[in-house]
């Protein structure tokens, strides 16, 4: 078995047909059948099964291809660093939230401590960046999201809870109780599909047996905080984002009663991935980003599960 053998075969599942796996890896369509009967034979199991002339990948072909990206995402790394040069390198992914309101510090303090390792920095929801861990396009992780993947690790790091928003023009601010009831007549601007934000407010809401009506759909904080002000929306936001602006009076919080909306970050990689000194480095960071109580001085409303 070589890692000639696992690019085919990774062509073969991603394409789904030999034909076409043939045509990307610039071989002939037999040659793409001879290297699966060979990679079956290495392994004692059957990676695909042939009906009506169709290819379905079955449970050990879906285990080795999870393997072979990462074993083929790390040799063609080796073969990069080592023919243009070795130079340590770090990918990080990072949540929008996380990439809003800790990573610019963390990197920054980062290269300081590590300035001979040069960093990566990826930023989108929690789906992506579980996504491109698993395909190995990722060293390491912070999300603020569940991860569904058994095949990562996910170490809670740094504490962080949701609030919900609104402008100081709002009915609701500088009321003390808000039923998450009145939520429902409220209009919301909330983060896109495959946010670990929006997942938990959405799962919260759920279980209080309450629908919400969402007219804004948007992926940066920024954004969402101006569209609060603006537009007389609310949102459900981590309490690390909105600091300025409730000092200033900007928009008004409102936390719930219970730690029904508590979360935490967590640091996530891939199980079988070596940890090596430049990702403890980064853990190391972390770890200075544990606060106690993030609205400490700022007077808030309650919601209250009515």
């Amino acid at each position: 078995m070589t890692i000639r053998h696992l690019k085919i075969f990774i062509a073969v599942v991603e394409t789904g047909k030999m034909s076409t796996a043939a045509a990307r890896c610039y071989i002939s369509e037999p040659t793409v059948s001879q290297t699966i009967r060979e990679l079956e034979k290495h392994y004692g199991v059957l990676l695909f099964e042939r009906i009506a002339k169709k290819l379905y990948i079955t449970e050990a072909g879906k285990n080795l291809f999870t393997y072979a990206r990462m074993v083929v995402n790390q040799f063609d790394e080796l073969e990069d660093n080592m023919l243009k040069g070795f130079s340590e390198k770090l990918r990080i992914g990072g949540t929008i939230t996380v990439g809003s309101c800790i990573m610019p510090q963390l990197i920054n303090q980062y290269r300081q401590i590590k300035p001979q390792v040069e960093t990566f920095v990826y930023i989108n929801n929690t789906k992506s960046i579980e996504e491109k861990l698993l395909k190995s396009e990722l060293d390491i992780g912070i999300v603020e999201g569940k991860i569904k993947s058994h095949d990562l690790v996910a170490i809670p790091m740094i504490n962080d809870y949701l609030v919900i928003v609104c402008s100081k023009n709002h009915r609701f601010s500088g009321c003390g109780n808000i039923s998450v009831k009145d939520l429902e007549k409220e209009c919301f601007v909330m983060r896109e599909e495959g946010s670990g934000t929006r997942e938990l407010f959405e799962n919260y809401i759920s279980r209080c047996g309450i629908r919400i009506k969402v007219n804004w759909e948007v992926t940066c904080p920024d954004t969402i905080k101006k569209a609060v002000i603006a537009n007389n929306c609310l949102t459900a936001i981590s309490a690390r984002l909105i600091q300025e602006e409730a000092k200033k009076g900007l928009l008004y919080v409102i936390k719930s009663s219970e730690q029904s909306l508590d979360r935490c970050f967590s640091l996530v990689y891939y199980k079988n991935k070596f940890v090596n000194d430049n990702m403890k480095s980064l853990m190391h960071l972390l770890e200075q980003y544990k606060e106690k109580d993030i609205l400490s001085e700022i007077s808030t409303g309650t919601l209250v599960d009515i």
